[in-house]
């Protein structure tokens, strides 16, 4: 199984617990957005998951076992945590071909990766002419190495042009499509709204929110739709009747609250009344985050 399992996991740095008692699933077949502010505990979390710090308590599992128990990470998990971490002194060709070697991957699987990220006609370059968007791929190249069934990214986006946004994140999507386990850690929410399927937020080390994309901004979303009519008296008045007010907005247009578009619709429908627009109003994933994290943020700039 491709399946990320935490359980329970605490890492303490003294009195201060950095993650505390967390326990959720990654499940393959989706892109699961790693959402928090600044010292959530987002980084720490994967770095336990990759063995790279031991957790106080708890424990981090893919597929039942621990990363330092895999008889062949790098073609269980592909990792994306630091886009500067390459030797700059080194051509991508070249860090490919020491980390193939060192995780008994075919050689020919450099080449392939190197083309898969878009980053062929770089091959020989040295990694510290990159700019960072650059490094950003062959980070990601290095990630795809073992072809493997899990791969956790941070910020991954960072550094890209629009070209290489899209790219990302088409390739994340395929690589979920193929009942891969994806985790994105972002900041960007307009990134993770476009990319991601399921949400896990975390705040202050704990977990915040474990749900899907459309059921997370639903749940912080009130009701409203959003309207253009030739006749809004006779439609105040059929609103009126059935306990809803027309408000007006900009441009000409309409608001109601508490009701949704296909509801109004009918309403409309029914009266005879004409409309020019009719549409439902959600908040974004960026109103909703904010929202559910007001008093989970650490750093925050007064006004």
């Amino acid at each position: 199984m491709n399946s990320i399992e935490i359980r329970e996991l605490t890492k303490a740095y003294g009195a201060h617990r950095a993650v505390d008692g967390l326990t959720f699933d990654v499940l393959p077949g989706r892109v699961t957005g790693f959402l928090g502010p600044n010292g959530a505990g987002k980084s720490t979390t994967m770095r336990l998951l990759l063995g790279l710090d031991r957790p106080t308590s708890g424990t981090a599992t893919i597929g039942g076992r621990r990363y330092l128990d895999l008889p062949d990470p790098l073609h269980r998990v592909g990792a994306l945590l630091d886009a500067q971490s390459a030797h700059g002194g080194r051509t991508a060709r070249d860090h490919l071909r020491f980390l193939a070697a060192a995780g008994g991957i075919p050689v020919r699987r450099v080449d392939e990766v190197l083309e898969q990220a878009g980053m062929a006609s770089a091959a020989k370059r040295r990694i510290k002419s990159f700019s960072l968007g650059m490094r950003q791929r062959l980070g990601i190249a290095a990630a795809l190495l073992g072809d493997p069934g899990v791969l956790l990214l941070d910020e991954p986006t960072n550094g890209l042009d629009p070209e290489g946004i899209i790219w990302i994140r088409e390739l994340m999507r395929g690589l979920a499509a193929e009942g891969r386990t994806v985790l994105v850690s972002s900041h960007l929410m307009s990134e993770t709204s476009a990319l991601a399927d399921h949400l896990i937020v975390l705040g202050n080390g704990r977990l915040l929110a474990d749900t899907s994309m459309a059921d997370f901004i639903d749940a912080r979303s009130t009701r409203r739709v959003r309207l253009r009519t030739s006749d809004p008296g006779r439609l105040r008045s059929a609103l009126a009747r059935d306990g809803f007010e027309l408000a007006a907005a900009e441009d000409g247009r309409w608001t109601v609250e508490g009701i949704q578009a296909e509801q109004l619709g009918n309403l409309a429908a029914r009266e005879g009344i004409p409309m020019l627009e009719l549409s439902d109003e959600r908040a974004s994933l960026e109103q909703a985050y904010l929202d559910l994290t007001a008093d989970h943020a650490q750093f925050t700039a007064t006004r």
